[in-house]
């Protein structure tokens, strides 16, 4: 579908006026959403677009960038889905009186942004710059519950109630958090530097008092990828914690266990002795032998028991 928004000479607002007007308008937006072949095509056959941006349209996903092709600029950059976190490219071709969208999915920030257009009553502000810095600006603030989300999962794990969870879906919850933030991490770091490209770039029309709103994104930016990478760190920190933890508790369960083999070695000799089968064993012959050897097998355990706790082998249990 291919959506238009225009201001004509008369600064009148027009929605959807004929592909042909176009070029009598004094500004117009011009949006491909989920664009068919034949409205693809437009974008060389009407606008006259370098083959190369178009190819970029058409092969996604594209890495985020900044490129000028003579008197327009053309950007790239990534939205994600808040539930199965996969990217969208949106392609922006910026000129000094349009701005030309290109998407092959349902977008609800661009679409956010259309109806705010749509809807403004102040005409002056419908400018290229405008659109692409609303348009940016609400793909980034779609980052933020994303992230929060995750962030909020992993203090989760932290705490009393989490921590009933049973180990192995404690760890394999924690390397989905950790797959999922290195997911957001690969749109949020080049989407960063992409809006530094624009700031420090001379070609690219930002007028002066713009300039401070598209520094803005860039500190969210920043902000969203420090946030990304402390949440990383965090699930590093579970993933060492819970090694740890396995760790600790397998070495408390050999000693436990070398403690109680330890005891019954002695009584294990004991009874390996006296149940060998000769006939020249006197202690067999004795009427309290029996009671003897158990009292012997006792004193053994307890001693070697008060040896073990004198030693401190119990103290870290």
């Amino acid at each position: 579908m291919l959506r238009i928004l225009a201001i004509s000479q008369e600064n009148e607002l027009l929605v959807d006026p004929p592909l042909a007007t176009l070029a009598n308008m004094k500004w117009y937006w011009a949006d491909f959403n989920m664009p068919t072949d034949e409205e693809t095509s437009l974008l060389g056959s009407y606008f006259h677009f370098h083959p190369l941006a178009i190819e970029d349209c058409i092969h996604s996903l594209q890495r985020p960038k900044l490129e000028h092709y003579e008197n327009l600029s053309f950007l790239v950059f990534h939205s994600l889905n808040k539930n199965t976190l996969e990217a969208s490219e949106v392609d922006l071709f910026i000129g000094e009186n349009f701005t030309v969208s290109f998407h092959y999915e349902e977008l609800h920030e661009l679409n956010y942004v259309w109806d705010y257009f749509v809807k403004s009553n102040s005409l002056d502000r419908l400018k290229p710059v405008e659109v692409v810095y609303k348009i940016m600006d609400k793909v980034v603030d779609a980052f933020f519950p994303i992230t929060d989300d995750l962030e909020d999962q992993l203090l989760g794990i932290e705490n009393s109630a989490e921590g009933k969870l049973a180990g192995n879906m404690i760890i394999q919850k924690t390397f989905e958090i950790r797959k999922d933030l290195l997911t957001l991490r690969h749109t949020v770091l080049p989407m960063r530097d992409l809006v530094y490209r624009i700031l420090e770039s001379k070609r690219f029309i930002i007028q002066e008092q713009k300039r401070a709103y598209f520094q803005d994104i860039h500190d969210h930016l920043i902000k969203l990828s420090q946030i990304i990478e402390s949440n990383r760190e965090l699930t590093s920190d579970i993933r060492d914690n819970y090694i740890s933890m396995n760790s600790f508790r397998m070495n408390n369960i050999m000693k436990t266990l070398t403690v109680i083999t330890t005891i019954f070695m002695p009584l294990t000799f004991l009874a390996g002795i006296y149940g060998m089968n000769f006939d020249n064993m006197p202690e067999l012959h004795w009427d309290s032998g029996y009671y003897v050897v158990l009292a012997v097998m006792v004193i053994t355990s307890i001693g070697m028991f008060i040896w073990f706790k004198f030693k401190g082998w119990f103290e870290n249990e």
